[in-house]
């Protein structure tokens, strides 16, 4: 397994938007409508200013030389909510299916808690949809403790995801 920053270049843009949209198909298409999930995919994946975000980082994840997963994390102002401003977010972390079992989701894990200690981060935190029952037991098994809530909208449907907390 190997890892690579994502750069802005147009090749690692092109290469983000296709993994972001098939993995996020892949975990939730089957329990959202076409049409939800369309509308989120043209509106949330267009992914150049998040990279160029100098307080977002993104990562590739490669198994046997083939990308296999994506990490995305922010700290400051790029985090998706304020309750943890001295907090890292790990926003996205995310496998293709036909790895799901292979540990990448371990390594990414690890890379965002190495740049939360890097950054000197007191916690990391993250949102989880509230139906994704294997990766909130995923992130318990890392730690993570339940704190609160918060909407998320997916197309025209909202949803809720749970803000899970991990103290370093």
């Amino acid at each position: 397994m190997s890892i690579k920053k994502i750069s802005n270049s147009t090749e690692d843009i092109k290469a983000l938007q296709a993994i972001a949209k098939q993995t996020f198909t892949e975990t939730f298409g089957s329990q959202n409508t076409a049409e939800d999930l369309a509308k989120f995919l043209s509106e949330e994946y267009k992914l150049k200013a998040e990279v160029e975000n100098p307080e977002s980082f993104y990562y590739f994840y490669y198994f046997e030389d083939e990308l296999a997963g994506y990490l995305k994390l922010n700290v400051g102002a790029a985090q998706t909510e304020s309750d943890y401003p001295e907090s890292l977010e790990i926003q996205r972390i995310y496998v293709l299916q036909k790895y799901q079992g292979k540990r990448i989701g371990l390594a990414m894990m690890q890379q965002a808690l190495a740049v939360a200690e890097e950054l000197k981060k007191p916690q990391v935190w993250l949102g989880v949809w509230e139906n994704n029952f294997k990766a909130q037991a995923f992130y318990q098994k890392s730690g993570f403790k339940k704190v609160g809530s918060h909407d998320f909208i997916l197309g025209d449907d909202k949803q809720t995801d749970y803000i899970l907390l991990k103290t370093l």
